[in-house]
C-alpha cells in the first residue's frame, strides 16, 4: 500500500520556496486487543452515552467543546476551526538555524518524513546539504491536527526529517522530584573511576537491527501458544533487584561479568568459519 501524505505545503528559508509532502515516520506495531463479555465472549461496544437524558447519543448529536471551568463550557463549531488561519498552516517557513547538539531529545515530540516535489528537487537539494556541511538544522513551526508546533528540519538520509518539538511550558521540570544532592551524595575518585571503566566496557556503536520488542515477542508467542499453533511458553528470568550494599564491590563485580562476556563474544567470533578467498590466476 502507498504511503500517503499527510500534509501538503512548502518549506520557505530566504526567499526560497521549496513544495513538500509530509509522511509520517515512524509505525506503531504494538499488539492491540478488545474488550470481551466473559459471560458469552461478545465484543463490547462503547457508546456515546447521555446521563441527563439517560440516552445513547448519535453521531450527529454531538458537539467539541472546551470546559474553561467545572461543568462549565464553551461549545466550538467546525467553522470556529476553519477560521483559525495562520501562516504556519501551509508553510514551514524558517526563521532560524542552530547547532543539533543545543536541543535536548526531551523536546522532540514526533517525527515526519519530508518528500519535495517537482520544482522544489533542487533548492530541496541545496537546504539538505547546506544543513549537513553546517551541522546545524532549521527551526520553524507548522500546523497539523489543529494544533501549530515549533519544529525542526534536519537532514535523514537522502530526505529531511521534521521533528515537531514540544514548548517549554509542555515540559515538566525536576523541581517535584527526590533527586540526590551533590553535596551529600559525593562520590570518590576511585569509585568515578571504576564507574567510567565499566561505561567504556559497554561502549560500542549503536545498531538498531539488534534491538527488538522482547514484550511484544513473548505475547505473540502466548497468542500462538493459546491457537495451537506454537510452543509452550516458558517464563523468563526473574529481573535482579537494584539493591546495591557496596557500590565499589558492585562495580568490580560488573566489570568482570563484561569481561566475560566481551571474551566469550570474541571466542564466537573466532571460532566461526572463515571464508576462502579466491586468488585470482593470471
Amino acid at each position: 500500500m502507498a504511503r500517503r501524505s499527510i500534509w501538503k505545503g512548502a518549506i520557505s528559508f530566504g526567499m526560497v520556496a521549496i513544495p513538500v509532502k509530509l509522511y509520517s515516520a515512524t509505525e506503531n506495531k504494538d499488539l492491540s486487543f478488545v474488550t470481551l463479555h466473559t459471560t458469552c465472549n461478545t465484543r463490547l461496544k462503547q457508546r456515546r452515552y447521555c446521563p441527563h437524558h439517560d440516552v445513547e447519543v448519535g453521531q450527529n448529536e454531538t458537539a467539541r467543546a472546551y470546559e474553561y471551568s467545572k461543568d462549565q463550557y464553551v461549545v466550538m463549531q467546525d467553522s470556529d476551526f476553519d477560521e483559525v488561519s495562520v501562516p504556519s498552516t501551509h508553510t514551514i517557513a524558517i526563521t532560524e538555524f542552530v547547532d543539533l547538539s543545543e536541543i535536548d531529545p526531551i523536546n522532540y515530540e514526533r517525527t515526519y518524513i519530508i518528500e519535495p516535489e517537482g520544482v522544489g528537487l533542487k533548492p530541496f537539494a541545496l537546504l539538505k546539504q547546506a544543513l549537513e556541511s553546517t551541522g546545524r538544522v532549521g527551526l520553524a513551526k507548522v500546523s497539523l491536527r489543529q494544533k501549530e508546533s515549533l519544529c525542526l528540519l534536519r537532514p535523514f538520509g537522502d530526505s529531511l526529517a521534521m521533528e515537531t518539538l514540544f514548548y517549554p511550558d509542555e515540559i515538566r521540570g525536576t523541581q517535584e522530584l527526590n533527586l540526590p544532592s551533590v553535596e551529600k551524595n559525593r562520590v570518590t575518585k576511585q569509585e568515578l573511576e571504576m564507574a567510567v571503566t565499566l561505561i567504556d566496557h559497554l561502549t560500542g556503536s549503536y545498531e538498531p537491527d539488534k534491538y527488538t520488542d522482547q514484550y511484544r515477542f513473548v505475547l505473540e508467542r502466548i497468542i500462538e501458544s493459546r491457537l495451537g499453533t506454537g510452543e509452550p511458553v516458558t517464563a523468563a528470568p526473574a529481573a535482579p533487584k537494584g539493591k546495591v550494599t557496596d557500590l565499589m564491590e558492585a562495580l568490580k563485580a560488573s566489570i568482570a561479568a563484561t569481561k566475560g562476556q566481551r571474551k566469550k563474544a570474541s571466542d564466537t567470533a573466532d571460532s566461526r568459519p572463515k571464508k576462502k578467498t579466491k586468488v585470482k590466476t593470471g
